[in-house]
């Protein structure tokens, strides 16, 4: 058992709205595809420096987190991403992390997208269970009114 690698491309999502406004055109969006490790215990995407310098992905907050060794650390959070892996396309926020660090997928893109990391294969893949795309489950408006009122 290995490293579960899958390619994600990145874009800066604010350079496509302006693309789609006809204020600047569709090459100059800052696009990336990246390496990176499918990782289930992290919760969130994570970058490096340098992937977050080339996107132009502007800084909207700082955190504290715990990495695999242990330690804190306080990191940049960027905004505005449009994510894709294997056709499945969402927004995103991401941690900054050193410049030369893996790029990580979290677990919070793997479940939105509805992927499924195989570890025997060393494969993310689309859900088996949802292969037109994603399901995300959401409440119906009568369950949210009885939480409501508990």
């Amino acid at each position: 058992m290995g490293l579960t690698m899958v390619k994600i491309s990145l874009s800066n999502l604010r350079d496509i709205h302006r693309a789609e406004e006809g204020i600047i055109p569709l090459a100059s969006v800052r696009t990336l595809e990246i390496e990176a490790l499918a990782d289930t215990g992290a919760i969130s995407l994570a970058i490096p420096e340098e992937v977050a310098e080339a996107l132009g992905a502007r800084v909207i907050s700082h955190d504290r987190v715990r990495v695999a060794d242990g330690r804190s650390l306080e990191v940049p959070i960027v905004g505005g991403l449009r994510v894709e892996i294997l056709g499945r396309v969402m927004t995103s926020d991401a941690l900054v992390l050193p410049r030369g660090t893996r790029p990580l997928l979290g677990a919070i893109q793997l479940e939105f997208l509805d992927l499924v990391v195989v570890p025997k294969t060393g494969e993310v893949i689309p859900n088996p269970a949802h292969p037109e795309g994603p399901t995300l489950p959401l409440y119906s408006a009568r369950h949210a009114r009885a939480y409501r009122a508990a």
